[in-house]
C-alpha cells in the first residue's frame, strides 16, 4: 500500500510540474515604454494639442505616450491577452470609460473551434479592426498618428469570430460590438454594432484590407446610423522602399430616422525608405473632410476641412528601441487652430520621441 501511495504521490508531483512548465512556456511576458516630447508652435494656453489629438498631445512638456506590461498565453487552442497601461494616450483617449477600464490596453480570451482549420472567438477588449495605424507607435511608419486613425476606435470591445486560411493569406473576422470605441454602454445607448474586416496577402510584399463598422450613435430615444468604410493597401516595393495607401469613408444620419446623412472622407498615403540599417525616413500626406462636425466639430463655413503633411526620421540603436523625429503640418480652409494670438488656418508641430519595448 505505502508503494502504490508513494507511487501516486510522485505521479501527482511529476504531472504538477510538467503543468507548470506547460504554463511557462505557453506564458509571454512583454513590455512597451514611449517618451516624447511635442511642440506646438501655435503655443496652446493649456500645454494640450487640439481636440481631435488623442495621442502625444501634449505640448512641450516631456511625458510618457503610452508605457503598457502585457500577458499573453497560447497553448494553441486557448489564448488570452492582459495589458494594463498608462500615459497621456490613455488620459486622453479613454477619458469616457469608467474606473479601471481607463487603464485597460487588452483584456481578452479566445478558444480554437476547431482542429482541423484556423477558426476562433475571441471576446473582450481588444485593439481596433479599423485603420493600419495603431497606439503603439514604433509599429507605426510615423511618429504620430494620422488624422482618421485619431477619430476611428484604437480599441474595442466585444466578441469576434476570425478564419484564417492555412497559407495566412486570407482572414475573414466577423464583429459583435459593445459600439464606437467604447468598452461598456453608459451613455443610454441599448444598441450593439458590428463590423466585418477582410485581409488578403497576396504575396509576402503586399497586404490589401477592407474593414467596415455599422453602428447607432447617441441614446436609444435620438440615436442615429453610422456606417463607416475603411480601405488600405500596402506595398513593399523592395527591401528599402514601401508604400500604404487608405481611404476612409463614413456616413451619420443626420436625425433619427431622416433619410439625410452627413459624410465623412479621408485619404491618406505614406512612403518609406530605409536609407541604412538603422535609419528611415518617411513622409505622410492626409486630407480629412468633415464639414458637418460627425467626429470634428468647428462651428465654422468649411467644417473640418483640412490637409496634414508629415516628414519623419527614424534611428533604431538596438533591434528595440527607436529613435524618432517628426515635422508636422496641418492647413485648414478655416480658422480653426487655437492660439496664443486668436486663431489660425496653420498648426506646425515638432515631435520627438524614444521608444523601447521587450
Amino acid at each position: 500500500m505505502k508503494k502504490i501511495i508513494s507511487t501516486y504521490i510522485l505521479s501527482l508531483c511529476i504531472t504538477s510540474l510538467f503543468a507548470q512548465d506547460t504554463v511557462k512556456n505557453n506564458l509571454t511576458i512583454s513590455g512597451y515604454a514611449e517618451l516624447y516630447y511635442g511642440f506646438d508652435f501655435n503655443k496652446p494656453a493649456n500645454n494640450t494639442r487640439p481636440g481631435f489629438v488623442y495621442s502625444h498631445n501634449h505640448h512641450n512638456e516631456v511625458n510618457l505616450n503610452l508605457g503598457f506590461i502585457k500577458a499573453n498565453y497560447d497553448n494553441g487552442n486557448i489564448r488570452a491577452n492582459l495589458a494594463l497601461m498608462a500615459g497621456t494616450y490613455a488620459n486622453a483617449n479613454l477619458a469616457a470609460e469608467q474606473g479601471v477600464f481607463k487603464n485597460v490596453f487588452e483584456a481578452n480570451a479566445g478558444i480554437k473551434l476547431s482542429k482541423s482549420a484556423n477558426l476562433w472567438l475571441d471576446a473582450g477588449t481588444f485593439s481596433s479592426h479599423i485603420g493600419f495605424e495603431s497606439a503603439i507607435s514604433k509599429d507605426c511608419w510615423v511618429l504620430t498618428r494620422n488624422i482618421a486613425s485619431e477619430n476611428t476606435p484604437y480599441y474595442e470591445s466585444g466578441a469576434k469570430l476570425t478564419y484564417a486560411t492555412n497559407d495566412g493569406k486570407l482572414t475573414l473576422t466577423g464583429l459583435y460590438l459593445n459600439g464606437w470605441q467604447r468598452i461598456s454602454r453608459q451613455d443610454g445607448n441599448s444598441s450593439p454594432a458590428g463590423g466585418v474586416q477582410v485581409t488578403y496577402k497576396p504575396t509576402n510584399s503586399i497586404t490589401l484590407n477592407y474593414s467596415n463598422y455599422l453602428g447607432a450613435e447617441g441614446a436609444d430615444s435620438v440615436r442615429v446610423r453610422r456606417i463607416y468604410h475603411n480601405f488600405y493597401g500596402i506595398f513593399q516595393l523592395s527591401n528599402k522602399f514601401g508604400i500604404t495607401a487608405g481611404f476612409d469613408y463614413g456616413v451619420q444620419q443626420k436625425a433619427k430616422g431622416s433619410d439625410d446623412y452627413n459624410h465623412i472622407i479621408s485619404p491618406v498615403a505614406i512612403a518609406r525608405y530605409q536609407f541604412a540599417a538603422q535609419w528611415a525616413l518617411a513622409g505622410r500626406f492626409e486630407y480629412y473632410q468633415d464639414k458637418n462636425g460627425v467626429f470634428i466639430a468647428t462651428g465654422t463655413t468649411n467644417g473640418f476641412d483640412t490637409k496634414g503633411y508629415s516628414l519623419n526620421i527614424d534611428y533604431a540603436p538596438i533591434k528595440n528601441a527607436l529613435i524618432r523625429l517628426e515635422g508636422k503640418v496641418y492647413d485648414s480652409k478655416d480658422e480653426i487652430f487655437v492660439k496664443q494670438t486668436g486663431l489660425s488656418n496653420h498648426s506646425p508641430l515638432v515631435t520627438a520621441s524614444f521608444a523601447v519595448s521587450f
